[in-house]
């Protein structure tokens, strides 16, 4: 199993900035890729961005290009997502997510983050 502990968000205003971090423990070794998703009230959860863990390759939700980054640091087992040019609907609950390697794919998921960006 892996655990994922998720740290960051808050409160912003428009146009702001907010960093958050995710810190992966237990298997670690079988990840294949990590990322961040959110969901507001009355929507579905979506992803925001992704990256592969070996790779490094990137995936971003159209809204939040070139306002995102992600990364992640391998040795530290962590995932970041920088976060700038807030804007009031990137409002959400914002988790963590590591996919394992393998067939089966397995999820896991943080307990989740709140930001919040005021108009």
């Amino acid at each position: 199993q892996v655990q994922l502990v998720e740290s960051g968000g808050g409160l912003a205003h428009t146009g702001a900035s907010l960093r958050l971090s995710c810190a992966a423990s237990g298997r670690t070794s079988s990840i294949g890729r990590m990322g961040w998703y959110r969901q507001s009230p009355g929507k579905e959860r979506e992803v925001v961005a992704r990256i592969t863990w070996s790779g490094g390759n990137t995936y971003y939700v159209d809204s939040v290009k070139g306002r995102f980054t992600i990364s992640r640091d391998n040795t530290k087992n962590t995932v970041s997502l920088q976060m700038s040019s807030l804007k009031p609907e990137d409002t959400a609950i914002y988790y963590c997510n590591a996919r394992m390697t393998g067939l089966l794919g397995t999820d896991y998921w943080g307990q989740g983050t709140q930001v919040t960006v005021s108009s």
